[in-house]
């Protein structure tokens, strides 16, 4: 049972960080070819695009428990009728949110924190990015669904090739082009495109058990394909928030100089995030298609062996930083001072990614069992009930150290409430019997 969480959860694992990555290298361009305030714009602009990211992962998570259920229940023509309905409404959804983010960049991005010196860039940024809505929502969305078709090297070899492409085309843009964050956004855009590219044939050639097909909407199914999906994108809209929150904190006591250590923090986490991300969502297929079988043994166990992975990738990812980490922020900034800064951030908010991985692992299990209830509060106390309070409060007493150490804080309440409030075994007993 382990080499086949194995099978799917190093290929999504791999997959994430690999997506990651290119932020990262993103985030490298942009430092060294644009300047802190290019990077500090970015960061403005992120929680707008995780946002976007969470749409998509809604999509792929909620649609591809019920796939992979049906699967399980040996009922694959109402697999496939779900796949269809997910694919037609993120076309739909992702024309509606271009449009949306185009016109009213400017607007947004001053809701998102931005300083006068910061509105310009930002706002070009996320327009930019904004134009390649469809395929951006749409590579994330069927990538979810391949890995329920049994495809998740293909998944993550998709995922490698927009990544190879994204940063070739980054440092063409940024450099000799002199683009600025503008070029950034475009070669994240056709990043994408070259993800589709690659997924596609595995559709239209019916190389798994799900196909390309029209079908007329039905509300039903997709509010079942949201409701159990929510969670995902609830976990990436609680991830933009505590951006957004950390800086307006930033701002406040640190100006400009502050969004741009937390942005430099924000590029080198991501990879443990999605990291963490990816080995949940490598367990999701498994934990779905025993749920559909009614296996209640090999769900808890795939469940353990997600909860165990967390924690160790973690370990590693936060020793690499402690030792090397001035060497990787100097990858974005020669401020000494700035790299000062973001190092001390750096090493706390790892700390708080253990307690992330337990978090995030939890809220999945959840959404595979249809019980997305209690994914929903995992993401609701890291986002709105523990942050807020303890980053505003831990700030006004503890200046920068409290802003960085609010969010260790947070992560464990939240585990340690989840634990109070629920009930995993029970709870799995009760989702089994409907």
């Amino acid at each position: 049972m382990f080499k086949k969480f194995l099978k799917y959860s190093i290929p999504s694992a791999s997959a994430m960080f690999v997506s990651s990555l290119y932020t990262v290298i993103d985030g490298i361009f942009v430092g060294r070819g644009v300047g802190d305030l290019g990077l500090a714009a970015v960061a403005i602009a992120m929680p707008a695009t995780i946002v976007l990211f969470g749409i998509a992962t809604m999509f792929a998570v909620g649609g591809g428990a019920l796939v992979s259920k049906n699967f399980g229940a040996k009922d694959k023509e109402r697999a496939v009728y779900i796949f269809r309905q997910a694919f037609k409404s993120i076309i739909i959804l992702s024309s509606i949110i271009s449009f949306v983010f185009i016109v009213f960049s400017e607007y947004i991005v001053v809701l998102l924190g931005a300083t006068e010196n910061l509105k310009e860039l930002s706002a070009e940024f996320l327009r930019y990015y904004s134009l390649f809505c469809i395929p951006s929502l749409l590579g994330i969305t069927l990538n979810g669904f391949i890995r329920n078709d049994g495809g998740p090297k293909l998944a993550m070899i998709s995922t490698i090739a927009g990544t190879v492409v994204n940063i070739l085309l980054d440092y063409i843009f940024i450099f000799p082009l002199n683009m600025g964050v503008r070029g950034a956004a475009i070669a994240t855009g056709l990043g994408q495109v070259a993800t589709i590219a690659i997924i596609l044939p595995h559709f239209l050639k019916k190389k798994g058990q799900l196909t390309f097909g029209n079908v007329k909407l039905e509300m039903k199914v997709v509010k079942e394909i949201i409701t159990i999906g929510f969670p995902s994108f609830f976990a990436e809209a609680a991830f933009s928030i505590i951006i957004f929150f950390y800086n307006i904190v930033l701002g406040i006591y640190m100006r400009e100089e502050g969004i741009a250590s937390y942005s430099i923090i924000n590029y080198i986490t991501t990879n443990i995030y999605m990291m963490l991300l990816g080995v949940s969502l490598g367990a999701q297929p498994l934990i779905s298609y025993y749920f559909g079988a009614r296996d209640t043994k090999k769900m808890f166990t795939f469940y353990k062996f997600a909860l165990i992975a967390s924690v160790s990738v973690n370990l590693l990812f936060t020793l690499v930083c402690f030792i090397f980490g001035k060497n990787l922020i100097g990858l974005f900034t020669t401020d000494k001072e700035l790299i000062n800064i973001a190092y001390i951030g750096l090493n706390m908010t790892n700390l708080a990614y253990f307690f992330t991985g337990l978090n995030l692992s939890t809220s999945m299990y959840y959404q595979s069992i249809e019980m997305p209830k209690f994914s929903n509060l995992i993401c609701a106390f890291r986002s709105f009930v523990f942050l807020p309070v303890i980053l505003f409060l831990a700030a006004h007493y503890y200046g920068t150290n409290g802003i960085w150490a609010s969010m260790i804080f947070s992560e464990i309440l939240t585990f340690l409430a989840v634990n109070i409030v629920t009930n995993t075994k029970t709870n799995t007993k009760k989702a089994i019997s409907v």
